[in-house]
């Protein structure tokens, strides 16, 4: 807890020294700084993006329509490393004009039909493929409604409990407490769910669970801001049950491994353009070659 107390102006300047973590890549207008395009290759979806939560929702739908046989979701990954300010290269603001990560640019369509947000393009490779997500009314709007959840409820957890518990210059009572009880009932939420359910929309693994995962599970597993014991993730036994089953799924293991620029160099593969690259291309393989 700190003493210091402090007083908004009446008209707010931005003080580009504020702001922890990330402060060196956060800044409050829109646009490119850099004139950079983006590289292309030969496969029907181009993503750009980084292994945080939100991209690895898309890496893991991609692997999964793959781990299912569907050939016309093949994709070639490439790391934005967001620390470098990659997401304000003109290329990139051309895709996502809010300069966040994921973008995928759809080249099947014929015209390269760009997407952003992690739910929408979700969304779009389910429905184009009629893979992952009810296509009955009433359980397509459960599953939605689980999707929009997360989407709802991911920046609790991120740019709030995340922010101020991990990444803040200095801690502070106040935020941490007050997105500690937000997180915590969002786990009892998810908990209370799952145990009557074996997915979030019920018996079929969804796009919901793909959504939910990558920020919940992953925190439950003790992956995310180093704060499993401090929200004592043990106590939601059916969501880490949920959590461990799906970290066992093939693509699950494959996705998570996407964009990833840190952690052990055998999870780390920067950029993805082929199956094998999982087996020949991990960063531990590139720095022995």
């Amino acid at each position: 807890m700190t003493d210091k107390t402090y007083t908004p102006a009446k008209v707010w300047q931005w003080n580009s020294e504020n702001g922890g973590k990330f402060a060196n890549i956060n800044r409050p207008i829109s646009g490119a700084t850099s004139e950079k395009p983006l590289a292309h290759g030969k496969h029907p979806f181009q993503l750009y993006s980084l292994a945080t939560p939100n991209g690895v929702k898309v890496t893991i739908m991609l692997e999964e329509l793959l781990e299912r046989g569907i050939k016309g979701a093949e994709y070639d990954a490439y790391l934005v490393n967001i620390m470098e300010g990659d997401q304000f290269g003109s290329g990139f603001v051309d895709v996502n004009p809010n300069s966040k990560i994921p973008a995928l640019v759809d080249n099947s369509t014929g015209d390269n039909t760009p997407i952003f947000e992690s739910g929408a393009i979700l969304m779009h490779l389910a429905e184009k493929f009629d893979a992952f997500l009810p296509t009955e009314s009433i359980a397509r709007a459960k599953c939605l409604s689980w999707l929009f959840w997360q989407v709802g409820s991911g920046p609790f957890l991120g740019g709030g409990f995340g922010h101020f518990y991990a990444y803040a210059p200095e801690k502070f009572e106040y935020p941490i407490e007050r997105f500690t009880m937000e997180v915590k009932r969002q786990l009892d939420v998810l908990d209370k769910h799952l145990a009557n359910n074996q997915f979030m929309c019920g018996d079929d693994y969804t796009i919901a669970d793909m959504a939910i995962w990558p920020w919940y599970g992953v925190l439950v597993q003790g992956g995310l801001y180093e704060a499993a014991e401090f929200l004592d993730v043990k106590s939601y036994k059916n969501l880490v049950r949920w959590a461990d089953q799906i970290a066992e799924r093939p693509a699950v293991k494959r996705g998570i491994k996407v964009n990833k620029s840190w952690g052990e160099l055998d999870e780390q593969l920067h950029e993805r353009h082929d199956a094998s690259d999982f087996e020949l291309k991990t960063q531990d393989k590139v720095e022995q070659s």
